[in-house]
């Protein structure tokens, strides 16, 4: 059965941890601190095998190098991404990854937007998303388009509301902050705001979130919502038709006016 530690980096960056029992290899997904890594191995008695990687930005990937260096035979797992040069693997949609080391299969998902060559994993019921979706929200536009990441939000909303999200940053309060603008009245919202604020004060992560928990009150997963479009349509100034007009409307107004 596969084991999930988050591995805190830079601010508010994780870096996810997987291992299975009793074994003593390990996998690590988006590093972009080798030190983290390297202490948490080290404590545990760990060996490094493979690293899955969700998309091409720094804080994902720079600890990489140090860690091949560490680790020579180390298997890195990652997009169809020429900037990621570390990679030993390019994979896509509909892959299948068994990294060494582990027993467990991950499916891989595209899901770009946040960037334009973003996947995500997929294995036992847990989704490693990167910084495609957030706990309460979702990731800025670089070199994706609005349209994409609308549509990749709509593919995630999709899974099985079991589905555990790992995404790979502690923006959760932020973003419920902002949620609240959009559904001020949302009861679920209020009761997880409230979770939130007492987990965090308790110095521990609020993820991984359930897809359930973000389908009942994340903005950018609720854009087929009555309330969530009308909010949109404020901010917008206009009828927007369909989730991707939402959807973009909702994104410019946190970049804009909250972020």
């Amino acid at each position: 059965m596969l084991r999930i530690r988050p591995l805190p980096a830079f601010d508010d960056n994780y870096i996810w941890l997987l291992t299975e029992p009793p074994g003593g290899d390990a996998v690590v997904v988006d590093p972009g601190d080798e030190d983290p890594v390297l202490e948490a191995l080290a404590v545990a008695g760990l060996r490094l095998t493979a690293v899955l990687v969700t998309h091409h930005h720094g804080d994902h990937v720079g600890g990489l190098a140090e860690l091949r260096q560490a680790f020579p035979e180390l298997a890195v797992i990652g997009p169809r991404e020429p900037r990621i040069r570390a990679l030993t693997r390019q994979v896509g949609e509909g892959d299948q990854v068994q990294p060494p080391g582990l027993s467990t299969r991950f499916s891989v998902l595209e899901v770009p937007g946040h960037t334009a060559s973003h996947i995500a994993f997929l294995a036992d019921g847990a989704l490693f998303c990167g910084d495609t979706l957030f706990a309460g929200g979702c990731g800025r536009v670089f070199d994706g388009t609005f349209a994409q990441l609308s549509a990749s939000l709509r593919r995630i909303a999709g899974l099985d509301p079991t589905t555990r999200c790992y995404c790979a940053h502690e923006y959760t309060l932020a973003n419920l902050g902002f949620a609240r603008w959009v559904e001020p009245e949302n009861p679920a919202l209020r009761a997880r705001t409230q979770t939130a604020e007492t987990t965090r004060a308790a110095g521990l992560p609020t993820v991984p979130s359930s897809l359930a928990e973000e389908l009942a009150t994340n903005p950018f997963l609720r854009t087929g919502e009555p309330g969530v479009i009308a909010a949109a349509e404020r901010f917008a100034g206009h009828p927007l038709v369909g989730h991707a007009a939402v959807f973009t409307a909702l994104r410019q107004w946190k970049d804009t006016k909250y972020d």
